[in-house]
C-alpha cells in the first residue's frame, strides 16, 4: 500500500511539473504572439503617421528654406574626401559633447545640492545628499574608459559596416518626414534588443560578473548611464542603439542625431531626478531600487512579459507622468504613512 501511495504521489509530482512547463511556456508564446502583434501593429500605425501629420511637419521645416542643407553643404566640402572624419565628428565627438554637457550640469547639483530648486525633485529623497565623491571619482573613469576604448573602436567598425551598404556622409540630407520615420524605428529596435539583452545580463550568472557593477548605484544619477562592464556596455548599452541605423544604411546626421537623443533619454532615465516637463525617470530608478523589475526603455515589453507588475502596484507607478507643474511629485503624490509597529 506505501510503495503505490509513493508510485501514485511521484506521478502527480511529475504531472504537475508538466503542468506547469507547458504553462510556462505557454505564457512565454503568448507574450511573443503579443509582441509581435503590438511591433507590427506600430508599424503599421507609423506608417500610417508618416503620411498624415509628419507631411504638415515638413512643411514647417522647409518654410527655413535650405537652410540646414547649406549648411550641410558647407561642413561636406569642407570635409570633401575625409567622410571618416565627418563620420566620427557626427557619431562620436557630437554625442560625446551632449553626454558631458547634460551630465556636468546634473553633477553640479549631486555634488554641491545647489540649487535647491532642483534637488526637491529629487526621486529618492534620502540618497546621494551629496553624492559619495569615491563613488563617483569611479563612475567618471569607467564611462570615459568605455567611451574611449569600446564606443572609439565600434564607431571606426560601425563606419565601414555602413560604408560598405552606402554613402552615410553623402552630400543630400535626408527629408525631415523620412528622418522622423528613422528614429521611430530606431526606437522601436532599441526596445527590443535592450529589453531583452538587459534582462540577459540579470540572468544570476551574467548578473554576478558583468551587470551587478552598474546596479551599485542602486540610486542611480545621469553619469551611471553608461557606467558598466566593457562587455555589458556593447552588448546592451551600444548595439540596441547603433542596430537601427546600421539596419537602415542611415545618413550621418540622422545617426549623430539618434546617438544625441538615445544618450540625453538615458541621463534623464538615470538622472535621480523627476523634473518638471521632462519624461519621467521613476520607471528606471525603479528598476535601479528593486533590480528585478522593468527591464525595458518605454515599458512595452514589460508589460507584455509581466516583469512590471509590482512596479504597477508602487507610489513610483503613480508618479511615473510628465510633471506638468512646479510641485514635486513626491509632495502631490507622498508615499503612504508607514505602519506603527
Amino acid at each position: 500500500m506505501t510503495g503505490a501511495t509513493k508510485v501514485s504521489d511521484l506521478t502527480r509530482v511529475d504531472g504537475d511539473a508538466s503542468i506547469r512547463t507547458q504553462d510556462g511556456s505557454g505564457r512565454l508564446w503568448d507574450s511573443v504572439k503579443k509582441a509581435a502583434f503590438v511591433i507590427g501593429s506600430g508599424i503599421l500605425f507609423l506608417a500610417a503617421f508618416g503620411n498624415s501629420l509628419t507631411w504638415h511637419l515638413q512643411k514647417f521645416w522647409g518654410a527655413s528654406g535650405d537652410f540646414w542643407q547649406n549648411l550641410w553643404t558647407k561642413l561636406y566640402t569642407t570635409y570633401e574626401g575625409h567622410d571618416a572624419t565627418l563620420f566620427f565628428l557626427g557619431t562620436m565627438l557630437a554625442p560625446m559633447v551632449t553626454f558631458w554637457v547634460c551630465n556636468a550640469l546634473l553633477m553640479i547639483v549631486d555634488i554641491t545640492g545647489k540649487p535647491s530648486f532642483i534637488t526637491r525633485y529629487r526621486i529618492q529623497v534620502d540618497k546621494n545628499i551629496p553624492v559619495d565623491p569615491v563613488k563617483l571619482r569611479n563612475a567618471v573613469k569607467t564611462v570615459i574608459f568605455n567611451q574611449v576604448f569600446i564606443s572609439g573602436p565600434m564607431v571606426v567598425v560601425i563606419y565601414y559596416l555602413m560604408s560598405w551598404r552606402g554613402n552615410p556622409c553623402g552630400p543630400e540630407l535626408p527629408t525631415f518626414h523620412w528622418t522622423l520615420m528613422e528614429l521611430a524605428f530606431f526606437s522601436l529596435v532599441e526596445e527590443i534588443l535592450f529589453y531583452y539583452s538587459h534582462r540577459l545580463f540579470h540572468q544570476p550568472s551574467l548578473y554576478k560578473h558583468y551587470h551587478k557593477q552598474h546596479h551599485e548605484w542602486t540610486a542611480p544619477i545621469g553619469l551611471v548611464c553608461i557606467y558598466a562592464h566593457p562587455l555589458e556596455h556593447v552588448m546592451s548599452n551600444m548595439l540596441p542603439v547603433v542596430m537601427g541605423p546600421i539596419l537602415l544604411g542611415s545618413h550621418v546626421t540622422s545617426t549623430g542625431l539618434w546617438y544625441c537623443v538615445a544618450l540625453v533619454s538615458t541621463t534623464i532615465s538615470h538622472c535621480g531626478y523627476h523634473l518638471p516637463f521632462l519624461p519621467s525617470p521613476e520607471y528606471h530608478d525603479f528598476h535601479h531600487l528593486k533590480f528585478n523589475q522593468c527591464f525595458g526603455v518605454f515599458g512595452v515589453l514589460d508589460r507584455l512579459h509581466g516583469t512590471d507588475a509590482k512596479f504597477r502596484q508602487t507610489k513610483q507607478y503613480e508618479r511615473h507622468v510628465l510633471l506638468t507643474s512646479l510641485t514635486p511629485l513626491n509632495e502631490s503624490i507622498p508615499d503612504s504613512p508607514k505602519k506603527s509597529e
